[in-house]
C-alpha cells in the first residue's frame, strides 16, 4: 500500500543495517506518521504491548521479528525459549501471536545456535510474505462480493460498513476486511465505506479513516451506535470486518462492538462477513464464548481521549466523571450462526466446522 505515494509494509527490516526492525507507531496516527527502530526484544515486546503494532497478523509478525532481535543477543536454547515465552504473553486473544512464535521455534530448534540468527531473519521474511500474499487472495474473493453487489444496482454506488481496523496497519500489507475494499475501488467500482469510530481506542477514526483517505476511497466515519439506524434506512449494502481469532466451529473473536453489528446486520437481512488468513484460525477451540481468553484493557482507554486542539496542540483529555470506575474488555465473540461466511485466501465458507473443513481438509 502507499502513503502519499509511497509504497510501505507495516513492517520491514531496515535497509541500511540489515537486522533492526522498523514499525509505524500507531499510537501516533494519524496525527503524526512516525516510523519506529525496534533493535531489542524489549522493545518488540513494548510495541505489542501498547499498540504501537496491532492487528492480529501484524503482531504475529512484529514478535517473530522480536525474536530474532533476541536472538541477536542471545543464540542459546534456554534464552530463545524465555524469550519466546515473554513475548508470546504479551497479548492474549490474538491467535497469530502464538502460531509465529512457534512457527518460528519449530524452525529453530533443529538449527544450531550458530545459525540460528540467519535462519530466524528468513523464517521471519517467509511469515511476512506469507501474509501479503494470504491478504492479497482475501482481497480477491471478497472483491468478488462487492462486484455482485455493485451489478445488482447499476448506477448506484455500494455502501459497505466496516469495525475497527481490518487494513495494512493490521496486516504486513493489504489488510484483511480492507483488503477487498481497495481491489474493489482500484477496479473502478463507486463505493462509500461506513467507517465505525470503535471506541474505546478509535482505531476506526484514527487508522481505517487515514488509511482510506491516503488511498482515496470515499468513506464516512459514525459514532459506533449509528450502524443499526444505517441498516434500517437501507443505507449499507454489507458489513465486513476482520477477527484476531476464530474457532474451528466459526466463532469470531474481534474489537469489542462487532457482535452487536452482526446482531444489527442479522435484524435487517444485510450480509455480514469476516475476512481473515488461515494463521487467525484455532483449530484447538470450539467454543468462543468460553474457550477464547477476553483481554481486559486499562480503564483510561475508556475515560480518556487524545486528540488535536483547536491551537493544534495533542492533548488528552478525560471525558468520564471524577470517581466513576470503567471496565474495558478488548474483544467480544460473534457467534458462527450470525456470519454469513467467512472469506479466508483460500475461497469463501460459511462460518461452521463443515464449513471451515472443507476449505482446508487437512485439518479434518
Amino acid at each position: 500500500m502507499k502513503v502519499d505515494g509511497v509504497a510501505y509494509r507495516s513492517v520491514w527490516v531496515d535497509a541500511e543495517d540489515g537486522w533492526s526492525v522498523r514499525i509505524f507507531d500507531q499510537t501516533r496516527l494519524p496525527w503524526a506518521l512516525d516510523i519506529l527502530r525496534l533493535t531489542t526484544r524489549d522493545q518488540a515486546a513494548h510495541a505489542i504491548v501498547s499498540m504501537q503494532v496491532r492487528g492480529a497478523p501484524l503482531i504475529g509478525a512484529v514478535a517473530a521479528y522480536g525474536l530474532c532481535l533476541a536472538l541477536r543477543a542471545d543464540a542459546s536454547s534456554d534464552a530463545m525459549e524465555r524469550d519466546a515465552a515473554m513475548l508470546a504473553e504479551t497479548r492474549p486473544t490474538a491467535i497469530n501471536l502464538r502460531w509465529a512464535l512457534d512457527r518460528m521455534l519449530t524452525r529453530l530448534r533443529n538449527t544450531p545456535s550458530t545459525g540460528r540468527v540467519d535462519a530466524a531473519y528468513a523464517e521471519a521474511a517467509a511469515i511476512a510474505d506469507e501474509d501479503v500474499a494470504q491478504c492479497a487472495g482475501i482481497g480477491r474473493y471478497g472483491l468478488e462480493l462487492i462486484q455482485e453487489i455493485a451489478a445488482s444496482k447499476p448506477g448506484q454506488r455500494v455502501n459497505l460498513l466496516t469495525h475497527c481496523n481490518a487494513g495494512w496497519l493490521a496486516t504486513v500489507d493489504w489488510g484483511t476486511a480492507l483488503a477487498p475494499i481497495y481491489m474493489a475501488h482500484d477496479a473502478g467500482i463507486d463505493l462509500h465505506v461506513w467507517v465505525d469510530e470503535t471506541r474505546p481506542r478509535n482505531q476506526g477514526a484514527a487508522l481505517t479513516a487515514w488509511e482510506l483517505g491516503r488511498h482515496g476511497v470515499p468513506h464516512t466515519v459514525i459514532a459506533d451506535n449509528a450502524g443499526g439506524h444505517l441498516m434500517q434506512h437501507g443505507m449499507v449494502d454489507m458489513a465486513i470486518v476482520g477477527t484476531d481469532r476464530v474457532t474451528r466451529s466459526g466463532d469470531v473473536a474481534n474489537k469489542i462492538g462487532t457482535y452487536l453489528k452482526a446482531l444489527a446486520a442479522r435484524d435487517n437481512n444485510l450480509p455480514f462477513w469476516v475476512a481473515l488468513p488461515s494463521t487467525t484460525i484455532d483449530w484447538t477451540v470450539s467454543d468462543g464464548l468460553t474457550e477464547i481468553p477476553i483481554e481486559e484493557r486499562s480503564p483510561a482507554e475508556v475515560t480518556d481521549l487524545t486528540g488535536r486542539t483547536a491551537d493544534g496542540t495533542i492533548a488528552t483529555i478525560r471525558v468520564v466523571a471524577g470517581g466513576s470506575p470503567a471496565a474495558n474488555p478488548a474483544f467480544d465473540v460473534t457467534p458462527g450462526r450470525l456470519v454469513t461466511g467467512l472469506i479466508t485466501e483460500r475461497g469463501r465458507c460459511d462460518a461452521t466446522a463443515e464449513g471451515l473443513l472443507g476449505l482446508f481438509p487437512e485439518r479434518a
